[in-house]
């Protein structure tokens, strides 16, 4: 009994550490690489949202849904995460859709430029932090480079154990409690870099979207169709890298081919008021928070406009739960 109980102690004692111990060595994101917690923030959530972004860096710096609530009672959540690729907005979108179902989903189109997987790093940065589901191991099994494996994700310490030597006081700081660092997905930064110079246009050798990025768009259309949810593509705002010609026709012709409303809001900058002189943070990839209050201010109206959307100012509830977000937000602005 005495031996059975041993062994049982030591069973326990090394689960616990294992635990311990993975959850030390992985990437707080708090200080550093902020954008790494961003998909973990959604599930503390009190409501439902009317509108869903998904996408890339073009979704999570460009659109504020604290302005799309203060300006039109829009209530809206950004699920983006860096470099996200179609097959990843794929998986997040259906993970979403478990929690809640919106009335409109708004996917940037930037991700169909790519059909493979492109970084480890950066799916390291979308999937730390997503929860264990069916949808997390399918993003994973199609985003894992030739030399990833699964233990790199299933198990913090393989991927993250040379980190033993390099622990900061983040990785003890946040070992339990964690911030959130963005607002409802909206990454703010406030730093201003003005356009001086772009790189050569390059010359492509194919700019036909391929097929594996087309059948992704396809799933998400149909999901969206399914749940009777209106799919919005758009084009988010930014001077490189190039949008072409090329991949914008092959939009136009998808969303009249399936009856979608697309906006190329790249068209219509100066429309919307912004100047790359002082409303974007890396000289035109992105825009600061200046410009995307002006975005967002913009693409608001063409959501009340033409979707059925609820003012949620009018609802205590709600209004009681935005306007500590938008305190909380206007702090985060200030300081």
């Amino acid at each position: 009994m005495r031996r059975f109980f041993n062994i049982t102690l030591i069973v326990v004692l090394f689960i616990i550490s294992f635990i311990f111990l993975n959850k030390l060595v992985a990437p707080k994101y708090q200080t550093n690489l902020v954008e790494g917690h961003m998909i973990s923030e959604f599930y503390d959530e009190k409501m439902v949202h009317d509108v869903i972004f998904i996408g890339d860096c073009e979704v999570y710096a460009n659109f504020s849904p604290m302005v799309l609530y203060k300006n039109y009672g829009i209530t809206s959540y950004i699920r983006g995460t860096s470099q996200q690729l179609i097959w990843q907005s794929y998986g997040i979108l259906k993970e979403t859709l478990k929690y809640e179902i919106p009335k409109v989903v708004v996917l940037n189109v930037n991700s169909l430029r790519y059909d493979k997987p492109v970084s480890e790093a950066y799916n390291h940065l979308t999937l730390d932090k997503m929860k264990w589901s069916k949808e997390k191991l399918e993003i994973i099994e199609a985003s894992m480079l030739d030399e990833e494996n699964i233990f790199d994700y299933l198990f913090p310490i393989v991927r993250y154990h040379s980190r033993f030597s390099t622990l900061t006081n983040e990785d003890f700081e946040y070992l339990v409690k964690e911030n959130k660092v963005t607002h409802n997905g909206f990454l703010i930064n406030k730093r201003v870099k003005p356009v001086t110079n772009l790189p050569t246009k390059k010359v492509l050798g194919s700019y036909k979207f391929k097929d594996n990025s087309l059948s992704y768009l396809d799933k998400i259309r149909k999901l969206c169709e399914d749940n009777n949810i209106k799919l919005v593509l758009i084009k988010a705002p930014s001077l490189y890298p190039y949008w072409y010609d090329e991949y914008e026709e092959q939009i136009i012709e998808y969303t009249k081919k399936y009856n979608l409303d697309y906006y190329n809001f790249t068209k219509v900058t100066e429309e919307i008021g912004i100047d790359y002189q002082t409303d974007t943070y890396d000289g035109g990839l992105h825009l600061n928070l200046y410009g995307a209050e002006k975005l967002s201010t913009y693409f608001g109206d063409i959501l009340k406009s033409n979707y059925d959307l609820t003012d949620y100012r009018l609802d205590n509830d709600v209004s009681s739960i935005y306007n500590e977000k938008l305190l909380k937000y206007n702090s985060a602005i200030r300081k």
